[in-house]
Protein backbone atom coordinates (compact mmCIF):
# COMPACT_ATOMS: atom_id res chain seq x y z
CA UNK A 1 0.00 0.00 0.00
CA UNK A 2 2.81 2.43 0.94
CA UNK A 3 6.26 2.43 -0.61
CA UNK A 4 9.06 4.70 -1.73
CA UNK A 5 10.05 7.98 -0.12
CA UNK A 6 7.80 9.01 2.77
CA UNK A 7 9.09 11.98 4.76
CA UNK A 8 8.39 12.13 8.47
CA UNK A 9 7.26 15.72 8.10
CA UNK A 10 8.60 18.43 10.39
CA UNK A 11 6.08 20.69 12.11
CA UNK A 12 7.06 24.28 11.29
CA UNK A 13 6.81 26.89 14.04
CA UNK A 14 6.79 30.67 14.03
CA UNK A 15 6.82 32.69 17.24
CA UNK A 16 5.93 29.63 19.29
CA UNK A 17 2.91 28.54 17.25
CA UNK A 18 2.41 26.09 14.40
CA UNK A 19 3.12 27.95 11.16
CA UNK A 20 0.08 26.91 9.14
CA UNK A 21 1.17 28.61 5.93
CA UNK A 22 4.58 26.94 6.01
CA UNK A 23 2.96 23.58 6.73
CA UNK A 24 0.59 23.89 3.76
CA UNK A 25 3.45 25.01 1.53
CA UNK A 26 5.58 22.04 2.64
CA UNK A 27 2.83 19.54 1.81
CA UNK A 28 2.32 21.12 -1.62
CA UNK A 29 6.09 21.13 -2.22
CA UNK A 30 6.27 17.41 -1.47
CA UNK A 31 3.43 16.72 -3.89
CA UNK A 32 5.26 18.71 -6.58
CA UNK A 33 8.54 16.90 -5.87
CA UNK A 34 6.96 13.47 -6.34
CA UNK A 35 7.01 12.36 -2.70
CA UNK A 36 5.14 9.06 -2.31
CA UNK A 37 3.43 9.82 1.01
CA UNK A 38 3.79 11.85 4.22
CA UNK A 39 3.85 10.95 7.90
CA UNK A 40 2.25 13.78 9.87
CA UNK A 41 3.16 14.25 13.52
CA UNK A 42 5.78 11.60 14.05
CA UNK A 43 8.83 12.15 16.24
CA UNK A 44 10.36 14.40 13.57
CA UNK A 45 7.17 16.47 13.81
CA UNK A 46 8.01 17.13 17.49
CA UNK A 47 4.96 15.30 18.71
CA UNK A 48 6.24 15.20 22.34
CA UNK A 49 5.87 18.98 22.59
CA UNK A 50 2.67 19.46 20.59
CA UNK A 51 -0.59 19.85 22.48
CA UNK A 52 -3.34 17.37 21.68
CA UNK A 53 -5.15 20.13 19.79
CA UNK A 54 -2.06 20.96 17.74
CA UNK A 55 -1.43 17.28 17.03
CA UNK A 56 -4.91 16.86 15.59
CA UNK A 57 -4.83 20.17 13.74
CA UNK A 58 -1.59 19.33 11.96
CA UNK A 59 -2.94 15.95 10.83
CA UNK A 60 -6.18 17.46 9.59
CA UNK A 61 -4.40 20.28 7.76
CA UNK A 62 -2.04 17.82 6.05
CA UNK A 63 -4.96 15.63 4.94
CA UNK A 64 -6.92 18.63 3.62
CA UNK A 65 -3.90 20.05 1.79
CA UNK A 66 -2.88 16.73 0.24
CA UNK A 67 -6.49 16.31 -0.92
CA UNK A 68 -5.89 12.73 -1.99
CA UNK A 69 -2.89 13.55 -4.16
CA UNK A 70 -0.58 11.62 -1.85
CA UNK A 71 -1.46 9.52 1.20
CA UNK A 72 -1.14 10.92 4.72
CA UNK A 73 -0.10 8.56 7.49
CA UNK A 74 -1.05 9.95 10.91
CA UNK A 75 1.19 9.57 13.91
CA UNK A 76 -1.06 7.97 16.52
CA UNK A 77 1.27 6.34 19.02
CA UNK A 78 1.12 6.58 22.80
CA UNK A 79 2.18 4.57 25.82
CA UNK A 80 -1.49 4.69 26.82
CA UNK A 81 -3.59 2.30 24.75
CA UNK A 82 -6.79 4.33 25.14
CA UNK A 83 -5.01 7.53 24.10
CA UNK A 84 -3.71 5.80 20.98
CA UNK A 85 -7.26 4.61 20.19
CA UNK A 86 -8.46 8.23 20.44
CA UNK A 87 -5.72 9.45 18.09
CA UNK A 88 -6.50 6.68 15.60
CA UNK A 89 -10.20 7.50 15.65
CA UNK A 90 -9.41 11.12 14.88
CA UNK A 91 -7.05 10.10 12.06
CA UNK A 92 -9.76 7.96 10.51
CA UNK A 93 -12.38 10.68 10.92
CA UNK A 94 -10.36 13.31 9.03
CA UNK A 95 -9.35 10.91 6.24
CA UNK A 96 -5.80 9.79 6.96
CA UNK A 97 -4.93 6.64 5.03
CA UNK A 98 -3.14 4.87 7.88
CA UNK A 99 -1.88 5.27 11.45
CA UNK A 100 1.76 5.00 12.48
CA UNK A 101 1.86 3.60 16.01
CA UNK A 102 5.08 3.51 18.00
CA UNK A 103 5.76 0.76 20.51
CA UNK A 104 4.77 2.09 23.96
CA UNK A 105 7.67 3.96 25.51
CA UNK A 106 8.71 4.36 29.15
CA UNK A 107 6.33 1.81 30.68
CA UNK A 108 8.19 -0.99 28.82
CA UNK A 109 5.58 -3.71 28.18
CA UNK A 110 6.81 -7.22 27.47
CA UNK A 111 6.12 -8.99 24.16
CA UNK A 112 2.73 -10.22 25.38
CA UNK A 113 1.84 -6.65 26.38
CA UNK A 114 2.90 -5.37 22.96
CA UNK A 115 0.68 -7.91 21.25
CA UNK A 116 -2.34 -6.98 23.34
CA UNK A 117 -1.73 -3.24 22.82
CA UNK A 118 -1.70 -3.52 19.04
CA UNK A 119 -4.52 -6.09 19.01
CA UNK A 120 -6.68 -3.66 21.01
CA UNK A 121 -5.92 -0.85 18.56
CA UNK A 122 -6.64 -3.08 15.58
CA UNK A 123 -9.99 -4.15 16.99
CA UNK A 124 -11.03 -0.63 18.03
CA UNK A 125 -10.56 1.35 14.81
CA UNK A 126 -10.87 0.31 11.18
CA UNK A 127 -7.76 1.99 9.83
CA UNK A 128 -4.53 0.35 8.61
CA UNK A 129 -1.78 0.29 11.25
CA UNK A 130 1.97 0.53 10.65
CA UNK A 131 3.99 -0.60 13.65
CA UNK A 132 6.85 1.75 14.53
CA UNK A 133 9.68 -0.22 16.12
CA UNK A 134 12.39 2.10 17.47
CA UNK A 135 14.19 0.59 20.46
CA UNK A 136 16.56 3.56 20.72
CA UNK A 137 13.68 5.82 21.76
CA UNK A 138 11.08 3.48 23.26
CA UNK A 139 13.59 1.20 25.08
CA UNK A 140 11.72 -1.92 23.95
CA UNK A 141 12.15 -4.00 20.81
CA UNK A 142 9.29 -5.89 19.21
CA UNK A 143 10.63 -9.26 18.11
CA UNK A 144 9.95 -10.66 14.64
CA UNK A 145 7.98 -13.44 16.31
CA UNK A 146 5.60 -10.98 17.97
CA UNK A 147 5.32 -9.03 14.74
CA UNK A 148 4.50 -12.26 12.95
CA UNK A 149 1.55 -12.84 15.30
CA UNK A 150 0.31 -9.30 14.68
CA UNK A 151 0.78 -9.59 10.91
CA UNK A 152 -2.04 -12.16 10.87
CA UNK A 153 -4.47 -9.35 11.69
CA UNK A 154 -5.83 -7.83 8.47
CA UNK A 155 -5.29 -4.15 9.33
CA UNK A 156 -1.74 -4.46 10.68
CA UNK A 157 -0.03 -3.98 7.35
CA UNK A 158 3.62 -3.26 8.00
CA UNK A 159 6.43 -1.82 10.06
CA UNK A 160 8.61 1.23 10.19
CA UNK A 161 11.82 -0.45 11.32
CA UNK A 162 14.24 1.94 13.01
CA UNK A 163 16.41 -0.72 14.62
CA UNK A 164 19.23 0.07 12.19
CA UNK A 165 19.71 -3.70 11.72
CA UNK A 166 19.20 -4.47 8.05
CA UNK A 167 19.33 -8.22 8.72
CA UNK A 168 16.12 -7.82 10.71
CA UNK A 169 14.30 -7.36 7.40
CA UNK A 170 14.99 -10.97 6.44
CA UNK A 171 13.87 -12.26 9.85
CA UNK A 172 10.67 -10.23 9.57
CA UNK A 173 9.98 -11.55 6.04
CA UNK A 174 10.17 -15.09 7.42
CA UNK A 175 7.94 -14.28 10.41
CA UNK A 176 5.41 -12.02 8.67
CA UNK A 177 5.50 -13.05 5.02
CA UNK A 178 6.85 -11.30 1.95
CA UNK A 179 3.71 -9.16 1.56
CA UNK A 180 4.11 -7.53 4.98
CA UNK A 181 5.26 -3.98 4.19
CA UNK A 182 8.66 -3.08 5.60
CA UNK A 183 9.75 0.57 5.58
CA UNK A 184 13.12 1.70 6.88
CA UNK A 185 13.13 4.25 9.66
CA UNK A 186 16.85 4.89 9.37
CA UNK A 187 18.01 6.93 6.38
CA UNK A 188 21.66 5.91 6.24
CA UNK A 189 20.94 2.17 5.97
CA UNK A 190 17.90 2.40 3.67
CA UNK A 191 19.93 1.07 0.72
CA UNK A 192 20.76 -2.19 2.48
CA UNK A 193 17.30 -2.34 4.03
CA UNK A 194 15.62 -2.40 0.61
CA UNK A 195 18.13 -4.92 -0.71
CA UNK A 196 16.96 -7.28 2.05
CA UNK A 197 13.31 -6.82 1.08
CA UNK A 198 12.20 -3.38 2.24
CA UNK A 199 9.99 -1.25 0.02
CA UNK A 200 10.79 2.28 1.15
CA UNK A 201 11.78 4.67 3.90
CA UNK A 202 9.94 6.89 6.35
CA UNK A 203 12.67 9.45 6.09
CA UNK A 204 14.04 12.50 7.88
CA UNK A 205 16.29 13.56 5.01
CA UNK A 206 13.38 13.50 2.56
CA UNK A 207 12.27 16.70 4.30
CA UNK A 208 15.39 18.39 2.92
CA UNK A 209 15.89 16.64 -0.42
CA UNK A 210 12.52 15.21 -1.44
CA UNK A 211 13.27 14.82 -5.15
CA UNK A 212 16.60 13.08 -4.55
CA UNK A 213 15.02 10.72 -2.02
CA UNK A 214 12.20 9.90 -4.43
CA UNK A 215 14.65 9.11 -7.23
CA UNK A 216 16.81 7.07 -4.83
CA UNK A 217 13.84 4.97 -3.72
CA UNK A 218 12.47 4.56 -7.22
CA UNK A 219 15.84 3.27 -8.45
CA UNK A 220 15.71 0.55 -5.80
CA UNK A 221 12.09 -0.32 -6.49
CA UNK A 222 13.11 -0.79 -10.13
CA UNK A 223 16.01 -3.03 -9.04
CA UNK A 224 18.71 -0.61 -10.22
CA UNK A 225 21.02 -0.74 -7.21
CA UNK A 226 23.99 0.65 -9.14
CA UNK A 227 21.99 3.84 -9.76
CA UNK A 228 20.79 3.82 -6.16
CA UNK A 229 24.38 3.64 -4.94
CA UNK A 230 25.17 6.87 -6.78
CA UNK A 231 22.30 8.53 -4.91
CA UNK A 232 23.50 7.02 -1.63
CA UNK A 233 26.92 8.60 -2.15
CA UNK A 234 25.29 11.94 -2.81
CA UNK A 235 22.92 11.75 0.17
CA UNK A 236 25.15 10.17 2.81
CA UNK A 237 26.61 13.42 4.22
CA UNK A 238 23.03 14.68 4.62
CA UNK A 239 22.12 11.51 6.52
CA UNK A 240 24.99 12.13 8.91
CA UNK A 241 24.40 15.87 9.30
CA UNK A 242 20.67 15.42 9.95
CA UNK A 243 21.49 13.50 13.13
CA UNK A 244 24.60 15.41 14.24
CA UNK A 245 22.34 17.00 16.88
CA UNK A 246 18.88 15.88 18.03
CA UNK A 247 16.29 15.45 15.32
CA UNK A 248 14.69 17.62 13.88
CA UNK A 249 17.00 20.53 14.77
CA UNK A 250 19.44 20.03 11.84
CA UNK A 251 16.59 19.39 9.40
CA UNK A 252 14.75 22.56 10.37
CA UNK A 253 17.97 24.54 9.94
CA UNK A 254 18.42 23.04 6.47
CA UNK A 255 14.85 23.92 5.53
CA UNK A 256 15.40 27.47 6.76
CA UNK A 257 18.31 27.73 4.30
CA UNK A 258 15.91 26.63 1.56
CA UNK A 259 13.38 29.27 2.63
CA UNK A 260 10.75 26.69 3.60
CA UNK A 261 10.31 27.53 7.30
CA UNK A 262 12.07 28.95 10.33
CA UNK A 263 14.60 26.87 12.23
CA UNK A 264 12.48 27.27 15.38
CA UNK A 265 12.16 24.22 17.63
CA UNK A 266 10.45 23.75 20.98
CA UNK A 267 12.23 23.27 24.28
CA UNK A 268 13.90 21.03 25.32
CA UNK A 269 15.26 21.15 21.76
CA UNK A 270 17.67 24.02 21.15
CA UNK A 271 19.13 25.72 18.06
CA UNK A 272 22.20 24.21 16.40
CA UNK A 273 25.78 24.97 17.28
CA UNK A 274 27.75 26.81 14.59
CA UNK A 275 29.88 23.76 13.75
CA UNK A 276 26.76 21.69 13.04
CA UNK A 277 25.35 24.46 10.87
CA UNK A 278 28.49 24.41 8.75
CA UNK A 279 28.36 20.62 8.56
CA UNK A 280 24.78 20.79 7.30
CA UNK A 281 25.63 23.48 4.75
CA UNK A 282 28.53 21.36 3.47
CA UNK A 283 26.26 18.31 3.18
CA UNK A 284 23.69 20.32 1.26
CA UNK A 285 26.37 21.57 -1.13
CA UNK A 286 27.58 17.98 -1.61
CA UNK A 287 24.01 16.93 -2.51
CA UNK A 288 23.65 19.86 -4.92
CA UNK A 289 21.03 21.66 -2.83
CA UNK A 290 23.14 24.77 -2.19
CA UNK A 291 25.76 26.55 -4.26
Amino acid sequence: MFRGSIPALITPFRDGAVDEKALVDLVNWHVDEGTHGIVAVGTTGETPTLTHEEHEHVIELCVKTAAGRIPIIAGAGSNNTEESVRLMRFAKKVGAEAALVVTPYYNKPNQRGLYHHYRALHDAVEIPIIIYNIPGRSVIDMTPATMGELARLPRIIGVKDATGDITRVSDTRIACGADFMQLSGEDASALGFNAHGGVGCISVVANIAPRLCVEFQEAMLEGDYAKALDYQDRLMPLHRAAFAEPNPCPTKYALSLLGKCTEEVRSPMVPLEDATKERMRAAMRHAGLLN
